[in-house]
């Protein structure tokens, strides 16, 4: 099983300093990782002996830091499962999600998820992670996730979330054309009254922001491109119907049409983010899944 470590080579202007200072302030790591790894026995290692974060470096040590668990704790269960991997390092995993598929495992749907088809990858795979989800799409939404493989990676990616080291833009099949070309949406967002799952712009909810721009319009429908400079539950199937224009096939905010699409036409289309280790920045794309390229074919046009 592999497992992922953080080394630091104690430079002379590094040497005489805590351990807790070289691994908080150089290797960037939070009191809640380190919590997490320094009961084990390979957790925090200098020159490969174990020691507690009080110690101080010395000149020519190597200083090591686990990342990765050496054993899952999330409960989420390893279940064979189609997988589009569109990236993977030793920190993080961007997978291409087919719509109709939940990212997390949750009522009634405990064994069919993307997390359960990570876990199942990493065991064959002799991955020692566990599922460190960062953001997450609905079950109707296809494209681009971003999965972390060890908690310091999915803090420094959450972290990252609605500012623009992590940046969103989907692609949306729309009824109706929206009033201007481009725009932002602003309209807080909040329950809806007595429901479980819907949402509605409400002046009492949380703030929203969605920005837009029309990028075709034809006979009843639109392609529109989004980006989420928030990220409320179904916020930009809410903010389109909002607008006058909600998604193709959104059968709780528009109109069902399952002889059209089968679901909310909406795909996270392209992802960027700022590498959680390297610092890299790093841009992702995912082509249109075939419904939603259908709907934009020139027959349906």
């Amino acid at each position: 099983m592999s497992a992922r470590y953080l080394t630091l080579n104690i430079t002379p202007e590094l040497a005489g300093l805590e351990v807790n200072t070289l691994l908080r302030r150089r290797l960037g790591l939070s009191g809640t990782v380190l919590r997490r790894v320094k009961w084990l026995e390979d957790g925090i290692t200098l020159d490969g002996v174990r020691v507690n974060v009080r110690v101080r470096g010395l000149e020519g040590q190597t200083l090591s830091v686990r990342l990765t668990d050496p054993a899952p704790v999330s409960g989420v269960v390893p279940v064979e499962g189609p997988l589009d991997i569109v990236y993977e390092d030793p920190d993080i995993i961007v997978l291409n999600k087919a719509a109709g598929v939940l990212v997390h495992p949750g009522h009634g749907h405990f064994d069919d998820t993307l997390g359960n088809f990570l876990m199942y990858y990493y065991k064959i795979t002799g991955e020692e992670s566990d599922f460190h989800p960062v953001h997450r799409l609905d079950k109707g939404t296809s494209g681009l996730v971003v999965v972390a493989k060890h908690p310091h990676a999915q803090e420094k990616l959450k972290n990252q979330l609605h500012t623009g080291d992590f940046r969103r833009v989907y692609l949306a099949v729309c009824d109706g054309t929206p009033p201007a070309p481009a725009g932002l949406i602003d309209a807080p967002i909040g329950p809806v009254e007595g429901s479980l799952t819907a949402r509605e712009v409400r002046p009492d909810g949380r703030s929203a922001r969605t920005r837009y721009r029309v990028l075709r319009s034809w006979g009843p429908r639109s392609l529109v491109e989004l980006e989420l400079e928030t990220g409320r539950t179904h916020q930009i199937r809410i903010h389109m119907a909002y607008i006058g224009c909600p998604l193709a096939g959104d059968f709780l905010y528009g109109r069902s049409n399952p002889a059209l699409i089968a679901r909310p036409a909406l795909h996270s289309a392209r992802l960027k983010l700022t590498h959680p280790i390297t610092r890299e920045r790093l841009s992702f794309a995912a082509p249109l899944p075939a419904d939603m390229a259908a709907l934009i074919s020139e027959e349906n046009i």
